[in-house]
């Protein structure tokens, strides 16, 4: 059976919870008196009338649609004003300014002459290597080997340099060519005229035979190569001014001879040689002593000293080298000394039959002997 729900209004006890009547007075409960509530009378609401929509504009809305109105405004008057000709355009007339160009007259002005100083040249380092020479970096560099040894406190002889030496290289010093003129004396045609040739140097040369067999003086050979010493290295190219060889500038009618040469230094065979055989051939050999002219040639003399001078043999040659002939040979089987020397000789002329004449040009080598035996006789056989 299914309790039967009430709908009378109920409440709670305030003492123990109980559900009651909400007009009861005692709680059937816990006996606790409940107050009845009175209830209070509704307050009357005001009366209130309807309001207007309220619209909330930020202040730069507010400034646009200001300046929008204005400009709204401001046109609807323009145009108000031009209908009724009250605003009349101004006419624009050009204005013709004319500019005067002034003409400016230029003033000369003297230039003031500042004399710069040019810059003194600077020497340069160099460092030596393995083979140079004096001559030979003077030579490279263009400058004298005085001018070299001066800047670098070397001794005159020059001849302490190794590789790795700092060297300080001075600056060649230009050469200022002077201005033509109409017309040449005769020294300055002689210089211009100046023919020089590069002179290899060969063994046993030395700068006193150079001078010799060209006619140049040992001091200017010097002063044309830039030397302070008398040395010279075989296989160096020396300059040998050519004009330098006659005594006054200008051509001569008559041309200097060259000095005497110095005696050639004899080389084979050994002094003492002997020779036995008969079909030997023996070859005489000396060292150059320079370069020979057109006219010049070695005179090679043989002299057979066994048998006195009435045997006696006189060449001339170019060359260092003379191969004695067969018919000098002794023709008996007695060991013969052979003496023989060199010196150079220079053609003079011809005799009437045609003949070289030939004249001594330089100092006589010193002789040497070889031993030569002739051929032995056929035997002879014995008369039983």
């Amino acid at each position: 059976m299914s309790p039967e729900i009430s709908s009378k209004p109920t409440r709670l006890c305030p003492t123990c919870g109980t559900r009651v009547a909400s007009d009861a007075t005692r709680c059937l409960v816990c006996g606790a008196n409940i107050d009845i509530p009175v209830k209070s009378q509704t307050s009357a609401r005001p009366v209130q009338g309807s309001r207007m929509p309220e619209i909330t504009l930020s202040l730069p809305a507010i400034l646009g649609f200001f300046t929008l109105f204005l400009a709204i405004g401001a046109g609807l008057v323009y145009f108000a004003l031009k209908r009724t000709g009250a605003v009349v355009e101004p006419t624009v007339t050009p204005t013709i300014t004319f500019t005067i160009t002034p003409s400016i007259t230029p003033t000369p002005v003297t230039p003031t002459v500042t004399n710069t100083p040019e810059p003194s040249p600077t020497p340069f380092s160099y460092q030596v290597a393995a083979g140079d020479t004096c001559s030979s970096i003077a030579y490279a560099f263009g400058i004298s080997i005085n001018s070299l040894v001066l800047l670098n406190n070397l001794p005159a002889a020059c001849d302490t340099l190794y590789p790795g030496q700092p060297l300080l290289i001075p600056q060649p010093t230009p050469t200022i060519t002077p201005m033509p003129t109409a017309t040449l004396s005769a020294a300055e045609a002689t210089e211009a005229a100046c023919t020089k040739i590069d002179y290899t140097v060969q063994d046993n040369d030395t700068l006193s035979s150079i001078s010799a067999n060209y006619n140049v003086p040992i001091a200017v050979l010097k002063s044309y190569n830039g030397r302070v010493n008398d040395t010279v290295r075989t296989g160096e190219t020396i300059i040998i001014p050519l004009c330098e060889r006659f005594a006054t500038p200008g051509p001569s009618p008559t041309p200097t001879l060259p000095p005497p040469y110095a005696a050639p230094n004899l080389l084979l065979p050994p002094d003492g040689e002997p020779y036995i055989t008969s079909d030997q051939i023996i070859t005489l050999q000396w060292a150059a002593i320079g370069t020979l002219r057109d006219n010049e040639a070695y005179q090679i003399t043989i002299m057979d000293v066994t048998d006195g001078t009435s045997r006696k043999l006189i060449d001339y040659v170019t060359d260092t080298k003379y191969i004695v002939p067969a018919s000098f040979r002794p023709g008996d089987t007695r060991p013969h000394v052979i003496r023989w020397w060199v010196n150079v000789a220079r053609q003079s002329g011809t005799d009437d039959s045609g003949n070289h004449v030939w004249d001594n040009a330089g100092a006589s080598s010193t002789p040497r002997d070889f031993i030569w035996i002739g051929v032995p006789s056929a035997a002879t056989t014995p008369t039983p």
